[in-house]
């Protein structure tokens, strides 16, 4: 709890960019590597500015929410 505490108050310090970009780097997945890639492009060229963290997200969330929900469909199919 207090390294979250810790985190989050460095954390604020940092622009929005510098906070997203933080997120991304955490980021390893193979299916999230080229969307990673594309919003670090973006980001680098001012092609894309996120209002807070929050937003971004998000829009992480909203791009693979359904990810998890397929993979076991995929599996449930396989077992047939």
């Amino acid at each position: 709890m207090a390294c979250r505490l810790f985190l989050r108050m460095k954390m604020k310090r940092n622009t929005v960019e510098e906070q997203v970009q933080w997120v991304l780097s955490y980021i390893q997945r193979e299916s999230a590597d080229v969307w990673k890639e594309n919003v670090m492009e973006e980001i680098e060229a001012e092609e894309v500015e996120y209002e807070s963290v929050k937003e971004f997200l998000t829009s992480l969330k909203k791009e693979f929410s359904g990810e998890e929900e397929e993979s076991v469909k995929a599996a449930e199919l396989r077992k047939i």
